[in-house]
């Protein structure tokens, strides 16, 4: 079982940042496949970027060049540096960790609003 806990959301103007932080607990953590997705209001949950075990990343088309993820396995904490932010952007952002072969655990979540 993973249990995940988002932080870092809230409001901020266009153009500015926020980072977001996801602290698993599990010893699986480390061999998760783990990243964000995004959801607004009357929509799908869509992916916002992934890093894999390795290190490899993947990122949305609408984000590359503006969001950065990374991990930290001795913290068990994925993050999200998100910069340049847009009024699009405004969601919730959900965290999420898959291991191997596993079925996806998933976060709270953690509001993201961007005013213009």
């Amino acid at each position: 079982q993973v249990q995940l806990v988002e932080s870092g959301g809230g409001l901020v103007q266009a153009g500015g940042s926020l980072r977001l932080s996801c602290a698993a607990s599990g010893s699986i953590f480390s061999i998760s496949t783990t990243g964000w997705y995004l959801q607004a209001p009357g929509k799908q949950r869509e992916l916002v970027a992934h890093i894999t075990s390795s290190g490899s990343t993947n990122y949305a088309d609408s984000v590359k060049g503006r969001f950065t993820i990374s991990r930290d396995n001795a913290k068990n904490t994925v993050y999200l540096q998100m910069n340049s932010l847009k009024p699009e952007d405004t969601a919730v952002y959900y965290c999420f960790a898959q291991p191997v072969f596993q079925k996806k655990y998933w976060g709270q979540g953690t509001q993201v609003t961007v005013s213009s």
